[in-house]
């Protein structure tokens, strides 16, 4: 009798890795493009990148130089309150004068005590890392709630602009830190959270006065969501809280604080701008120039207002009733008023990208415009923020690129008012709803 032959070493492999037949099933050409471009299968891209990006940021701090600019500063203008003076007007730095609400002044003197007086940058970098992630996860938790964004552009929000990286772990500017507490914000207004997230919008306007560009589409969704006696608490909530954080040095020196804090007559340095290097110098620091801007960016908000309403209207009755991803109808408001903001803003200095740079891949995928325009338009916004020093062809091609963005937004939003959801019962617009699942 022969002796019994032996297994092959292929097929006990293939034994082995039985379990995987299904998933491997799966795994077809269909199921591989949602991965790649299905706003429904973005989370877990959203995953993914979070875990590399931790990796990314770890490679940054210790193979990327360290540049300094206003860390130091930023040491020197909280020690002098550390040491005791109250008089913003005295607090400076070697950059110029104290220019941030108290919000600034109580998170950068908690990181003067953890990075041994300032003196433990690399620290600091990593806790910056920290910020960005978590700052990441806010925006992606956004994206994918409200499934507007395809898989394939939260790589390219993550992983395609240096400029980013380099302004969270190798600058260290306040910047990041404002609108993370802006995006927490916004998240926690998703999930009717609206007290906190009134909280996180006062401490993230405590750290920096820009997410004031966020004001008046937010008061618009307090009045359409919550009615006047909720829009008057929330806005006490936001006023309570910077006089509690502001209360030593408005019992000393109110005044002082104010003008320091809340200057919002300060003149930019002409060398650093990014968006209007264009101008001649003389009309850049002129007064009639900053008032056109001012009277440009109020008709702009007043306009968009009445589209801004009728979303947030929309959105109360529709999240009252569970419909799913009607998220939408409270973040395109929020982005686009921030959006104009930046549009109008006197100066830009590169550190200002973050103000809007994770909203710009919503705001493009809201308009009609084919995807490779919206790409294109993406990719000219990129290379214009990483043009250094700023030329006419970067500060032009930037206005040229927001301009038309806004004009595909104001397209869509105002078609978006006229469709049945914004005209038709609530209820019908739900059993409609439920009928496509």
């Amino acid at each position: 009798m022969p002796p019994p032959r032996k297994k092959s070493g292929k097929s006990s492999s293939k034994g082995s890795l039985a379990f995987l037949d299904p998933l491997l099933k799966e795994l077809n050409v269909a199921s591989l493009k949602k991965l790649v471009f299905s706003p429904s299968h973005a989370w877990l891209a959203a995953i993914a990148l979070l875990v590399l990006e931790l990796f990314v940021n770890i490679f940054v701090i210790h193979r990327v130089n360290y540049t300094e600019i206003d860390w130091v500063a930023y040491m020197q203008e909280v020690e002098g309150v550390i040491n005791g003076t109250m008089d913003y007007s005295k607090l400076r730095g070697d950059t110029g004068p104290l220019v941030y609400p108290a919000g600034f002044v109580w998170f950068y003197t908690v990181l003067y005590y953890i990075t041994s007086h300032g003196s433990n940058v690399m620290l600091a970098q990593y806790i910056f890392a920290i910020i960005y992630i978590v700052n990441l996860g806010l925006v992606f938790r956004l994206l994918v709630r409200t499934r507007k964004v395809p898989p394939y552009m939260l790589v390219m929000m993550s992983v395609t602009s240096y400029r980013i990286h380099s302004i969270y772990v190798l600058r260290l500017f306040n910047d990041p830190v404002a609108v993370l507490l802006l995006y927490a914000a916004i998240n926690l207004f998703m999930d009717d959270h609206w007290s906190l997230g009134s909280v996180f919008f006062s401490l993230a306007v405590s750290i920096k006065m820009n997410i004031l560009l966020y004001a008046p589409a937010l008061l618009l969704a307090y009045l359409a969501v919550l009615g006047l006696p909720g829009t008057l608490v929330q806005l006490s909530i936001c006023a309570g809280l910077q006089l509690v954080l502001a209360a030593p040095f408005l019992a000393n020196f109110p005044l002082e604080y104010i003008i320091g804090a809340f200057n919002l007559g300060r003149v930019f340095l002409y060398e650093w701008t990014v968006n209007f290097r264009f101008l001649p110098e003389e009309i850049f620091i002129s007064r009639w120039f900053h008032l056109a801007l001012l009277v440009g960016h109020i008709i702009t908000l007043c306009y968009c207002g009445r589209y801004w309403w009728q979303y947030f209207s929309v959105y109360k009755k529709l999240a009252t009733v569970g419909v799913p991803h009607c998220e939408q109808l409270l973040v395109l408001p929020l982005f686009m008023c921030n959006f104009i903001g930046v549009m109008f803003a006197r100066s830009l200095h590169y550190q200002f990208y973050v103000w809007y740079y994770h909203t710009l891949h919503y705001l493009v995928w809201t308009t009609g415009y084919p995807v490779k325009h919206r790409l294109l338009l993406l990719g000219v916004i990129e290379m214009c923020w990483n043009t250094f020093p700023s030329t006419m062809a970067s500060s032009g091609a930037l206005h040229v690129s927001h301009f038309v963005i806004l004009v595909g937004l104001l397209a869509q939003v105002s078609k978006s008012c006229d469709m049945t959801i914004f005209t038709s019962n609530v209820k019908d617009v739900k059993t409609k709803e439920e009928k496509t699942e």
